[in-house]
């Protein structure tokens, strides 16, 4: 048998996928295989397993169906697909507040089986205690958004604002303003690096 074989280069850039899948639909199932897992592990840690199945799903439909507005300058799609799975959560606001406040109410003695305490595992705001947990249920929704993109999805900076569509100095403030009130509950834990390990800035 002859023939050459392909090499392999670098990953296709989100932008030409999506791009291509202006007109080749079936082009998207990449963007899809890619960040689906990332996406459905945020909304699990946000609104618990149930939920995220439904809610991994749309954010993909939602994806697909506006996938010609996609900014072609921007060649990773990760932010773009988390500011629309924060966007769908907002549908699910009081059933994340329910979670936050019943961890609220648990103690590491008391804990039961239930569907709060499986999400409380995933959950990096549960593993500091119902402290946390309950500082997030009282968060401004917006502030709570842009802690968790930070703290959940590893987003930086400037992909939280792509992802919101906020500005970047909005990010910030948000940002700082939930820190200090989390740091308030927590005696001067940062809640957006801990998660991951990071000095407190």
């Amino acid at each position: 048998m002859t023939g050459t074989a392909k090499l392999s280069g670098p990953p296709e850039a989100d932008a030409a996928l999506i791009e291509q899948s202006w007109t080749t639909p079936e082009r998207f199932a990449a963007i899809f295989e890619r960040y689906f897992g990332q996406i459905h592990q945020y909304l699990a840690r946000r609104v618990g397993d149930k939920a995220a199945d439904d809610l991994a799903a749309e954010v993909f439909v939602a994806a697909f169906a506006h996938r010609q507005r996609y900014d072609l300058a921007r060649d990773c799609a990760r932010p773009w697909l988390y500011g629309i799975a924060t966007n769908l959560i907002g549908t699910h606001r009081r059933q994340e507040q329910r979670l936050y406040r019943a961890l609220a109410r648990t103690s590491a003695r008391d804990a039961s089986p239930s569907e709060e305490d499986r999400v409380a595992d995933r959950v990096s705001a549960a593993a500091a205690g119902p402290a946390l947990a309950a500082a997030l249920a009282e968060l401004d929704a917006g502030d709570r958004d842009v802690l968790l993109l930070v703290a959940l999805a590893g987003l930086d900076y400037q992909e939280v604002a792509q992802a919101l569509g906020i500005p970047y100095g909005t990010v910030c403030s948000r940002l700082n303003r939930a820190r200090r009130r989390v740091r308030q509950v927590l005696g001067g834990v940062n809640p957006a690096s801990a998660t991951r390990g990071e000095a407190d800035e």
